[in-house]
């Protein structure tokens, strides 16, 4: 109860004074950035985009389980408890000071902590020895006082911990910058969508993914609080000239909108760490021909205001591919888990090397002088997407009826496009499917083929091609260190 109050207590505060960095954030910001990759792997495979909540969740039970051993000892030797918070909020100061988003009032919130929960400690601790005191003094009144405060410290704690949960003062200003915020109409409107694109095939992924299904993986315990009427990016590094520019800066500039697919590195063969979105923005080409890169750069450090950076290659931020300076999602401003008020997107890279959130700089520089955040983790500083793709429908181990079954997915292979999708039953011969026409070379495509299955248990495989002729690779690798490969392959049982 002292730890959680102390914490809770914190928490709040931060949502006045550090909305983008409390206590919690930063101890959790220090877990993400020292565990292995392969531990990262392992958790984003085991509990996809609920990682965080996971690692919030482990956080809690880790604390919980250290704030009881300080309550033993504080209650077998005075001040031994004290000392165990004091460790605490030096832990907790070390961790905010290693954050991006450091602020002098941010480095109060730790020690606060530390000293509010000490406070409570030591009072939760007076007032159970005082219930256990010996001789004539009848320990009822002692045991209720105790009680008593024991009770609305639990009922603070719990308060306070759902009002941290839903609201934090900073995030809900600029909810509301964000909900009044009226994007200007693109000069150059997305493409329509061809007709056919969809096959509104029940189970198959939404051809436009839905805002809110939007698969989010990042290094950001907490989603950064950027107010749009201070935002500013820089261009630095190997240019000409550095430029800044402010939100209103960019919403004066000629707009584009288009459909792109982007995908995590850490999707699994047949994974959903991957969407496909309506973004609207500006090139990033404009911004960087106004900076005027060096002859001798390769490379784009961009960073995100928690500190996260990525190795973006020069050229494909330059040449006329559609890499975005985005603002909208889906005809809508970016939402706060997605980026806002600004983020990148490039069509063909993987989102570990092009699609910063919370963008702040772009850094023109060398792949020899610089490294972005995951190249040190063992990933490739370089990450072109994979040809891919996956059967959403039947579900792997799906039990189903003989006769026609209807297989339908998807298939990838941004800033390429796909040309054929073909299936195979038990490792016959392949099948083509139905391929329905993409929005774009820089989206996914659906598709869907109709296979006579006998009863029995069979494996189904798919395989991509792209537009220029090349096949998606058997060969099966893991996601590290860049991108998975390998047939997409489920099983399903046919009953009679």
């Amino acid at each position: 109860m002292a730890a959680g109050t102390g914490l809770v207590a914190s928490e709040l505060i931060a949502g006045f004074v550090s909305p983008s960095l409390s206590t919690m954030t930063a101890l959790g910001g220090a877990v993400i950035d020292a565990v292995p990759p392969g531990v990262k792997d392992w958790a984003v495979s085991l509990f996809g985009t609920a990682d965080k909540l996971a690692l919030l969740a482990g956080m809690a039970l880790g604390i919980a389980i250290f704030a009881a051993a300080a309550g033993v000892l504080e209650l077998r030797r005075r001040f031994a408890g004290a000392a165990v918070f004091a460790v605490f909020g030096v832990v907790g100061l070390a961790a905010v000071l290693t954050r991006a988003q450091v602020t002098a009032a941010a480095v109060v919130l730790p020690l606060l902590a530390a000293g509010i929960g000490t406070a409570v400690l030591l009072k939760l601790v007076r007032g159970l020895a005082a219930t256990y005191r010996g001789g004539d003094t009848d320990p009822g009144p002692a045991r209720r006082s105790f009680f008593q405060l024991l009770g609305g410290t639990s009922a603070g704690v719990l308060v306070g911990g759902a009002v941290v949960t839903v609201w934090r003062g900073g995030a809900a200003g600029v909810n509301e910058v964000r909900r009044t915020l009226r994007l200007p109409a693109p000069q150059s409107p997305a493409p329509p969508i061809p007709a056919g694109a969809d096959i509104r095939l029940a189970g198959v992924a939404p051809l436009v993914t839905p805002n809110p299904d939007f698969y989010r993986i990042d290094t950001a315990l907490s989603v950064p609080v950027l107010d749009s009427r201070e935002w500013r990016l820089k261009v630095t590094g190997l240019v000409e000239r550095e430029v800044e520019v402010s939100f209103e800066d960019l919403l004066a500039k000629p707009f584009i909108e288009r459909h792109v697919t982007i995908a995590c590195v850490s999707n699994e063969v047949g994974g959903d760490l991957i969407g496909n979105a309506r973004w609207l923005g500006w090139p990033v080409r404009e911004l960087l021909a106004m900076a005027g890169p060096k002859p001798d750069a390769d490379m784009v450090l961009s960073r995100s205001s928690d500190g996260f950076t990525a190795s973006t290659p020069l050229e494909v931020l330059t040449d006329r591919r559609d890499a975005l300076l985005a603002v909208g999602m889906n005809g809508e401003p970016l939402p706060l888990e997605h980026g806002f008020p600004v983020r990148m997107i490039v069509p063909g890279l993987y989102g570990y090397v092009s699609a910063t959130k919370w963008l702040t700089e772009l850094k023109v520089t060398r792949f020899a002088d610089d490294v972005a955040y995951w190249t040190p983790r063992g990933w490739s500083e370089r990450g072109p997407i994979k040809i891919s793709s996956r059967i959403d429908v039947p579900r792997n181990g799906a039990f189903i009826q003989p006769g026609t079954v209807v297989f339908g997915g998807v298939a990838w292979a941004q800033h390429t496009g796909i040309g054929k999708i073909e299936l195979r039953v038990d490792r016959g011969d392949w099948q083509p499917a139905r391929l329905a026409p993409g929005i774009s070379v820089d989206t996914w495509y659906q598709w869907q083929l109709g296979i006579d299955l006998q009863p029995g248990q069979h494996e189904v495989q798919v395989r991509a091609t792209d537009l220029q002729g090349t096949e998606q690779t058997e060969e099966q690798r893991s996601v590290a260190p860049d991108g998975a490969t390998g047939f997409h392959t489920i099983r399903v049982d046919v009953k009679t």
